[in-house]
């Protein structure tokens, strides 16, 4: 578990602040907040309190036992994160200015930080606001980019918070990347993540629910363990990991070739993703009209096997499968791992709702030829974890 402090500072997407915060703490960290007098009007510090068991930090005078708060605040964190972060603060911190709770604890932060700014389009666009953004940079603070869409004053442009499943994924690479054993260093991993889409037509295709979630989130914590990861995805609506080299593909036979191009010369690979096991043996090149073209029956046939094809060039190299089940989990998962040659199988139930398609959790099993072994539902950024120690095992026990 690591420590997070969360600084809120005025505007209308501090409410965003609640979300993120609940999405840290169900990856296993601690949060505590330290708000502007601005934020204040926004959302009150009693919900943050509630959320954090903690005082939330308003003002550097009066509070109980501790005479010096924002060093106390700055001294615990492990990563700050200022979100909203408005057009006023990056200037503050630009200058280093520290005239409120919130910038006397950003100044004295030694820790990694980072800026999810969000703010009217024109104050976003505004030379000052862009020359303190490339200014934060030069120092070292990553930002969390802004989004353009419809903003709180009705205007549309640039300035829209990012997504809070984006700002938490970007916090969580910050703390890992400071915690992170480098042991996949010189190693090259291929992973494949999402579904395939198998066409009917131009607009209409075969496909499963898959969001890809797992597959990115292993993607991301084999770069933060030192890992080249060649990333293969079919259509997913996921930012890809940074560091990752990533590869988009549609169909089966499209991920077929980029993972069989991407294994040469790879040391892994981590099948993830959710192939479809059957396409249409003729798609048709233009949109089929029901009332013309009636499609009673599809005439379909097997796609190629990912898992197996690679299972069988691997030689010495590692290959871990995924078997998502609906029932009879682990005795699936033991006749995959014989049928498909692989080292490993990843089992999940995808009928339970706290491990099923799209969810943020997972709970899973290992099957290997040594034993299963069945872990307790988790966070999905932590069952990367678990599976990249696994194969780090493998690595090292073929090395």
């Amino acid at each position: 578990m690591s420590n997070v402090a969360l600084m809120v500072s005025g505007g209308i997407a501090a409410y965003k602040a609640c979300e993120v915060l609940r999405g840290l703490q169900k990856a296993g960290h601690e949060v505590r907040v330290a708000m502007t007098a601005d934020a204040e009007r926004f959302v009150g510090k009693t919900t943050f309190e509630a959320l954090t068991k903690h005082p939330v930090l308003t003002d550097l005078y009066g509070q109980t036992g501790d005479p010096i708060p924002h060093i106390t605040l700055s001294e615990w964190a492990d990563v700050a994160l200022v979100c909203p972060a408005t057009a006023n603060v990056m200037a503050k911190m630009v200058t280093g200015i520290a005239d409120d709770a919130l910038s006397t604890t950003l100044l004295a932060c030694a820790c990694p930080v980072l800026v999810a700014p969000a703010m009217n389009v024109r104050m976003w666009l505004n030379p000052a606001t862009q020359a303190n953004v490339e200014t934060l940079r030069s120092r070292g603070i990553e930002l969390i980019m802004p989004t353009t869409g419809e903003l709180a004053c009705g205007d549309v442009g640039e300035g829209k918070l990012e997504s809070v499943e984006n700002i938490v994924a970007a916090t969580l690479d910050a703390l890992c990347a400071q915690t992170a054993p480098q042991d996949l260093a010189g190693k090259t991993v291929l992973i494949n993540a999402g579904p395939t889409r198998e066409a009917i037509d131009p607009v209409r295709f075969i496909a499963n629910a898959s969001t890809g979630k797992m597959g990115y989130s292993i993607a991301a914590e084999a770069v933060r363990r030192g890992a080249t990861v060649r990333l293969v995805s079919g259509p997913v609506s996921l930012e890809p990991p940074k560091g990752a080299d990533v590869t988009h593909v549609t169909s089966a036979a499209e991920m077929l070739e980029a993972c069989l191009a991407a294994f040469d010369g790879a040391d892994a690979a981590i099948c993830t993703a959710a192939v479809a096991d059957y396409t249409p043996k003729k798609s048709a090149d233009h949109k089929l009209k029901k009332t013309v073209e009636r499609v009673d029956v599809i005439e379909l046939v097997e796609t190629a096997d990912i898992l197996a094809a690679l299972s069988a060039e691997k030689g010495e190299r590692v290959v871990v499968g995924f078997a998502a089940e609906t029932n009879d989990v682990i005795p699936y998962a033991q006749a995959k791992l014989a049928r498909k040659g692989c080292d490993l199988i990843v089992a999940n139930d995808v009928s339970r709702s706290d491990s099923t398609f799209g969810s943020d959790t997972s709970r899973i099993a290992f099957v290997s030829a040594s034993g299963v072994e069945e872990l307790d539902t988790l966070p999905k950024s932590q069952v990367a974890e678990k599976i990249i120690d696994r194969l780090v095992g493998l690595l090292e026990a073929r090395a």
